[in-house]
C-alpha cells in the first residue's frame, strides 16, 4: 500500500484460477477482508486449508484477510466491490446467477480478456446486457502475468471505464507501491487489445515452434497490432489506445513472454501436435482459442484485412497446418503499413 492511500473495507472476486488468485493477494494489501470465490468445490476446500492455490499458482501463500467460499450467495449480498475473473465464455452464466444477489449501486470490475462468440459483445458488453445496468462497469487489463503480480514484482495497469471518475475510483483501488494504475475511457479499446492479442500470441507461438527466426516473431508482432487496431476502430476505439498498455504492452508481453498459454498453446501447435491434443493436458484455459472465432466473424462482418487472424483461425479449427498458413501469409497483397486504422491521419485513412 503507498503512503497516505486509504485501506478500503471488502471486495468479492469471483474466480479463482492464476489470475484472480493473483489479484486476490495483490489487493490483499489494500482492503481488510476479501472474498474470493472458488468455482470447484475441492478447490475451496483445498485452498482453505492450506492457503495456496496448489492448482493455478502455486507457491504464492494467500494473506490471512482472504477469506474463500465456493457460494456466490454468500460471496455477493452485500458487497458495493466486485471483481469479474472468470473466463469470457461463462461471464454470461455467472452473472445471471450472481444477479438476484448484486446492491443496487455496486461497482462492477471485470478482469476477463475475449469476445462473446455468439455475440461479438466484449465483456462490458455482456455484464451491460445481462444486468441492464445502472451499475459502474469498470475494466481492468494490461501487460500482466498472474506469476509475477503474486510475486510483487513492478508492473502496471490500465483501470478502464465509461466515466473518467470510475475509472480514476478503480485506479485508486488496485494502486500500490508494486503496481502502477492508469486510466482511460475507451472501454472498447481497452478491450479488444486485451482480447485479439491472445490471438496473436498463438500465431506468434506457431511461428516460433516451427522453427522460424526473430525476424519473423517480430513482423508477426508488429502486422498483428495493426491487424487488431483495424477491428478496435471499426468498433468505435480510439487508435492510440492500440500503443500503449492494454494494446501494445500486452501484446508484446504475451506473444514473447514463456507463462502465456496462449503463446505455449503455439508453440505446440507449430511442433505439429494437435488442438485437441495440446487442450487436453491444459489445466487452464488459453483465451485464444475461443477469442479466435470471434475475431474470425469480426473481420467476415467489417470485411478488414486481417490476414494473420484469418490464418491462426484456420489452423485451429479447420485443421489447417501451420506451415501452408504461413505459405499463404506469405502470398497476401499489401498496402500501405497503416491502411484501415481509423481515426489516423494522411494516407494512414486509406483502406
Amino acid at each position: 500500500m503507498l503512503k497516505g492511500h486509504n485501506m478500503h473495507e471488502k471486495i468479492s472476486i469471483i474466480g479463482a484460477g492464476s489470475w484472480g488468485t493473483a489479484l486476490a493477494i495483490h489487493l490483499a494489501s489494500n482492503f481488510r477482508q476479501i472474498s474470493l470465490w472458488v468455482y470447484e468445490q475441492d478447490l475451496c476446500d483445498t485452498l482453505t486449508h492450506t492457503r495456496e492455490n496448489t492448482w493455478f499458482l502455486p507457491g504464492h501463500p494467500l494473506p490471512e484477510n482472504i477469506q474463500l467460499t465456493s457460494s456466490l450467495q454468500s460471496a455477493i449480498p452485500g458487497q458495493s466491490l466486485i471483481l469479474l475473473v472468470v473466463p469470457t465464455h461463462v461471464i454470461r452464466q455467472i452473472l445471471s446467477q450472481i444477479k438476484p444477489f448484486l446492491e443496487k449501486d455496486c461497482l462492477l470490475i471485470c478482469a476477463s480478456k475475449g469476445i462473446e462468440n455468439d455475440t461479438l459483445f466484449t465483456t462490458h458488453q455482456i455484464i451491460q446486457d445481462v444486468l441492464n445496468i445502472d451499475n459502474s462497469v469498470s475494466i481492468i487489463s494490461g501487460p500482466t502475468f498472474a506469476k509475477e503480480v503474486a510475486s510483487g514484482v513492478p508492473s502496471a495497469l490500465v483501470a478502464s471505464a465509461e466515466t473518467l471518475a470510475t475509472a480514476k475510483q478503480v485506479q485508486e483501488l488496485f494502486t500500490t507501491d508494486k503496481m502502477k494504475v492508469f486510466t482511460s475511457t475507451d472501454l472498447v479499446g481497452v478491450e479488444i487489445g486485451g482480447a485479439l492479442k491472445n490471438v496473436i500470441a498463438i500465431a506468434t507461438g506457431i511461428s516460433d515452434g516451427l522453427g522460424l527466426g526473430f525476424n519473423t516473431r517480430a513482423a508477426l508482432i508488429t502486422r498483428g497490432l495493426v491487424e487488431i487496431s483495424r477491428i478496435g476502430t471499426k468498433l468505435g476505439a480510439r487508435p492510440e489506445t492500440f500503443y500503449g498498455l492494454t494494446g501494445l504492452g500486452d501484446l508484446v508481453l504475451t506473444c514473447t513472454g514463456d507463462l502465456s498459454r496462449n503463446r505455449q498453446l503455439g508453440i505446440q501447435l507449430g511442433k505439429g501436435k494437435s488442438l485437441k491434443e495440446i487442450t487436453e493436458n491444459m489445466k487452464m484455459v488459453a483465451e485464444g482459442v475461443l477469442t479466435v472465432k470471434s475475431a474470425y466473424s469480426l473481420i467476415k462482418k467489417f470485411d478488414v484485412q486481417a490476414a494473420i487472424m484469418e490464418e491462426t483461425y484456420r489452423v485451429l479449427h479447420e485443421n489447417k497446418s501451420p506451415g501452408q498458413a504461413l505459405e499463404d501469409l506469405m502470398k497476401i497483397e499489401i498496402s500501405t503499413e497503416f491502411a484501415g486504422i481509423k481515426g489516423l491521419h494522411g494516407e494512414l485513412d486509406e483502406t
